[in-house]
């Protein structure tokens, strides 16, 4: 029974490392680097570090589900890109006329470059939302849960854009 595991054990790790599959379906080809430039916050809305927030957040979000390294110049994949949107909207409205719920929308424009492999550039727009209480204001703990909503939701797709063939 132990003779099981232990091959089981030794046929994971063989696979993992050769690179024949990845248990986030990230495909890095022959990169060994990757940079996240800073993304600038072009929305007409301006909030205070968010844009520091977000390249921190994507470049996390590739570190922790790829073995790529960070580094600050030169990567093997490059992203970059501006914040193009942050906008609270009112989205439904109580009996006397109020707003009942309010939408924060961020949007981010993405360029993806591999310099290993150019065909799979890109340049795409990708965004996403966080509804709250109209009664709530977005700051504090509201707008902090809202921007790692957004931001984990936005990183993702941008990861799978980028990483993956599905």
């Amino acid at each position: 029974m132990k003779l099981k595991y232990i091959i089981f054990g030794l046929l994971s790790m063989l696979l993992v490392s050769c690179g024949i599959y990845s248990f986030t379906g990230a495909d890095t080809g022959n990169a060994e680097t990757f940079q996240v430039n800073y993304f600038q916050n072009n929305a007409r809305l301006i909030e205070p570090g968010v844009d520091r927030d977000f390249t921190l957040a994507l470049q996390e979000l590739v570190q922790n589900q790829t073995s790529l390294s960070l580094v600050n110049q030169n990567g093997d994949l490059i992203y970059e890109g501006e914040i193009t949107r942050y906008d609270v909207s009112p989205m439904t409205a109580t009996s006397n006329d109020r707003a009942a719920q309010n939408r924060l929308t961020i949007g981010v424009n993405v360029r993806y470059f591999n310099t290993l492999e150019p065909e799979k550039d890109f340049e795409k727009s990708f965004s996403f939302y966080f509804d709250f209480d109209a009664n709530q204001q977005l700051v504090g703990a509201v707008r902090d849960e809202a921007h790692e909503e957004i931001f984990t939701r936005i990183c993702q797709d941008i990861f799978n854009e980028s990483l993956t063939n599905w």
